[in-house]
């Protein structure tokens, strides 16, 4: 903790004093510190927050709910209201009164310890009694299989082996074109190379009606190949990888092949190990592809048991309306696992980018 202290305490200038560089580099970290995070904080705290809350203006950042409390002679908790006058006059002074009911501008209420005098109070002469409470049943319900179809246990599988399954495939197809693309020497090698980055320019609305006759001829639908095989070979990962293997000597492959390497093991024993750094980040970028990956599963899958957990959230969305604070609460689980892996595999992202292209 000191160190860390010590660190983000640093200035420009001598001795404790602040110099103006040190006061534009803490305000441009401060405000994209805001603006990165903060709306990360907005989703977790709204996740917690109750259906009423989340639609009520002014929003507020905090989960708070109105006090609710039990009155005699009623059967459910009545909502708590801080009261400073009644229809006969002001208050001495402010009063909780729990409301039994509102008509138009006027509120019929009572006070808890005597209920059976009704209080007549315009609405605009109480104030809500709030606390902050944390709705933990927006993650108990749908875990627990209380809401719906939302079947969470199956949607997480299926998403763990769409993502591992197709990032697999993807490091492998990709580092074998892009060790093709940096070591050997054919003719057209920089034509298909350009091709590949060609193809960044296409939009994925362009292909979709075609890949989707595809895997229709194929018989994938409805079935997690058809959402993983599409997108094995992505020229994101080709470039990257390529550009990386460049920076491994040439020389490096010819002593392993006067050794009596194949070509083969080349591939697996000497250039995957030492592309080891980008092929971290492509893996840290695949998983995020298709773990977040909302369309081509939705369009893929119609039965909800391969539903993976992007498209499962649809489960909260009626034809009338949407259940915020379920959905809210399963978006903040289903970004934990992203969280996680890079996490562990941030590290790799700047060693990798910044070594691409280097000879």
């Amino acid at each position: 903790m000191e160190r860390a202290a010590s660190f983000l305490s640093r200035t420009r200038a001598r001795g404790d004093r602040m110099d103006w560089s040190d006061l534009v580099t803490y305000l441009y970290l401060g405000v994209g510190t805001l603006l990165m995070f903060g709306p990360v904080l907005w989703l977790v705290m709204s996740s917690f927050k109750t259906q009423a809350a989340l639609v009520e203006f002014p929003p507020s950042l905090l989960p708070f709910t109105q006090e609710m409390v039990n009155v005699e002679g009623y059967d459910d908790p009545l909502p708590l209201f801080e009261v400073t006058a009644s229809e006969d006059g002001p208050f001495d002074e402010p009063r909780q009164l729990a409301q039994v009911r509102r008509i138009g501008l006027q509120a019929q209420m009572v006070d808890p310890a005597n209920p059976d005098e009704i209080i007549n109070v315009n609405i605009e002469d109480r104030i809500e009694i709030r606390t902050f409470s944390l709705a933990w049943e927006n993650y108990l319900e749908p875990l627990s299989g209380q809401v719906g179809s939302f079947n969470f246990p199956v949607y997480l599988a299926n998403s763990v082996i769409v993502t591992v399954v197709a990032t697999m495939i993807t490091l492998l197809i990709n580092s074998m074109a892009a060790f093709a693309l940096s070591k050997y020497q054919f003719r057209g090698r920089d034509a298909i190379f350009l091709v590949f980055i060609a193809t960044l320019m296409i939009p994925v609305s362009v292909i979709l009606v075609p890949v989707f006759l595809v895997v229709t001829e194929l018989n994938l639908n409805n079935n997690l190949w058809g959402v993983i095989i599409p997108g094995a070979a992505t020229p994101t990962g080709v470039f990257l990888l390529r550009q990386y293997m460049l920076t491994i000597p040439d020389e490096l492959l010819d002593s392993a092949r006067i050794d009596g390497a194949s070509e083969w093991r080349i591939y697996w024993q000497v250039i995957l190990p030492l592309a080891g750094p980008a092929l971290a980040v492509l893996a840290i970028f695949s998983v995020m592809w298709r773990w977040n990956d909302f369309l081509w599963p939705l369009i893929v899958l119609n039965r909800s048991e391969l539903f993976t957990l992007q498209v499962g959230l649809n489960a909260f969305q009626g034809e009338l309306n949407v259940q915020w604070h379920y959905v809210l609460a399963m978006t903040v689980l289903t970004l934990l696992p992203i969280t996680i892996v890079f996490g562990f595999l941030q590290r790799f992202i700047t060693t990798g980018i910044a070594t691409t292209g280097m000879k």
